[in-house]
């Protein structure tokens, strides 16, 4: 399914680290699977994958819950590779992205369809009992957040819907392991097999309950 051009735009030129054709896929694998209910992305940072995200939901009449506490994942802190000074608020002198997020979201006119749950990733999953269609794990990068992540929400996926893992890298020079190891659990658990590889995106489907 073609993403309309007008979205696709916001979607390329939003803050954040999505590369184009992993962010078309992510929007295929929505637009396949998120008829089948609620989409859940863990990790929103500034709204980049979410207006992709949000696009599907609303060609196939669905809603995008993406979770985030929007203080910053270790990556994006000071100090690190990824650090966005511009995202600092100097009152707390703590990374804050939700402002950038919800500008985000209202110039893409994707407000109906995707809904932000400010919070821990761990503690919103112990309050979900809601089935998903889909679940997006883009978040904290290091060992516990990705299989805090996976552990939480991956049950409430309903059998035939999508497990999405980004920034997975088979070779360690490429980028970091926890999500990489966290995705081969996930295939190792016999509950979902591969339907598609595009970078760093992967496309799983739940294969049983």
């Amino acid at each position: 399914m073609t993403m309309p051009q007008q979205l696709r735009y916001a979607a390329e030129h939003a803050k954040g680290f999505m590369p184009r054709e992993e962010g078309l896929a992510l929007y295929e694998a929505a637009c396949t699977y998120g008829a089948l209910g609620p989409i859940c992305e863990i990790g929103t940072y500034c709204g980049k994958s979410a207006i992709y995200l949000g696009a599907a939901a609303r060609r196939v009449g669905t809603v995008v819950v993406t979770v985030d506490h929007h203080r910053g994942s270790e990556e994006i802190q000071p100090g690190w590779a990824h650090h966005d000074p511009t995202l600092v608020d100097p009152r707390f002198g703590k990374m804050d992205s939700l402002p950038t997020f919800r500008a985000t979201i209202a110039a893409a006119g994707l407000e109906e369809e995707v809904i932000a749950v400010v919070g821990r990733s761990d503690r919103v999953a112990a309050l979900w009992n809601t089935p998903l269609s889909m679940l997006f794990i883009d978040g904290g990068h290091s060992e516990e957040p990705v299989t805090e992540d996976y552990e939480g929400w991956a049950p409430h996926i309903v059998v035939g819907g999508a497990l999405v893992f980004h920034d997975v890298h088979p070779d360690p020079a490429d980028g970091g392991q926890a999500p990489y190891r966290v995705y081969l659990r996930a295939l190792e658990s016999g509950d979902f097999g591969l339907v598609s590889v595009t970078g760093s995106l992967r496309v799983l489907e739940r294969t049983r309950a």
